[in-house]
């Protein structure tokens, strides 16, 4: 029975791109499901359906559900170790799950303010203090990895693991904000938007046409 990712709308939601594109790019087969976001109750309900959580994203695998981006990954990794979703070495597996989880429970003064919108006319914005010393930190997170693991691969660990894409929306972001990066971490941007996982979630995301106004005030 395949994997049943149930997502929202590309355009938007950056914790549904997180699993996706580490099934997409692992090669882990899916079936996608989108149900739009904050359309009314009866999308709602089906996300009710699926999750008690009543967020997306949420992973299907017969009678298991998971909910949760890092969670989604973790079981995916889990489930088909012949994916690699995470570097096979002890110290850099360790690592490789450090600024995931990092960036999943971090950098909210950064997504306050720069929520994920791939319409959005590139420009940059006035951050806060605070954001812009998110922006710091990720651009560090980036540079070092790259810095340490750059000879085995063009991603942050060498080959592509779930931490390129826990990081996936954070490269729309700087991108969309006109988001000021070392050359590292330029680069590092450059292979992830080359990537056809996220090249393919990014001209399906443009594709849409359903506009949420509280996400176009910027």
């Amino acid at each position: 029975m395949a994997l049943k990712l149930v997502i929202g709308n590309k355009n938007y939601s950056s914790w549904s791109m997180r699993p996706w594109v580490a099934l997409k790019g692992a090669g882990i087969p899916f079936e996608e499901v989108v149900i739009p976001l904050y359309t009314g109750p009866a999308d709602k309900q089906r996300i009710l359906d699926v999750t008690p959580s009543g967020k997306v994203p949420a992973l299907v695998d017969g009678d298991v559900t998971v909910w949760d981006s890092l969670a989604i990954i973790e079981y995916a990794a889990e489930r088909f170790p012949e994916a690699k979703l995470w570097p096979q070495e002890v110290a850099q597996r360790a690592h490789a799950r450090s600024v995931s989880a990092e960036m999943h429970s971090g950098f909210m003064p950064l997504r306050n303010e720069c929520g994920m919108n791939l319409h959005r006319p590139v420009k940059a914005k006035v951050l806060s203090d605070d954001a812009r010393a998110n922006v710091a930190r990720i651009d560090e997170i980036w540079s070092d990895c790259r810095k340490r693991y750059g000879a085995t691969g063009p991603y942050l660990f060498g080959a592509f693991s779930g931490a390129d894409a826990m990081y996936a929306p954070v490269v729309h972001r700087f991108r969309s904000y006109a988001i000021e990066v070392s050359p590292a971490a330029r680069a590092y941007m450059d292979t992830m938007q080359a990537d056809p996982a996220f090249r393919q979630w990014t001209e399906e995301g443009l594709a849409e046409t359903l506009l949420i106004p509280r996400f176009e005030e910027e």
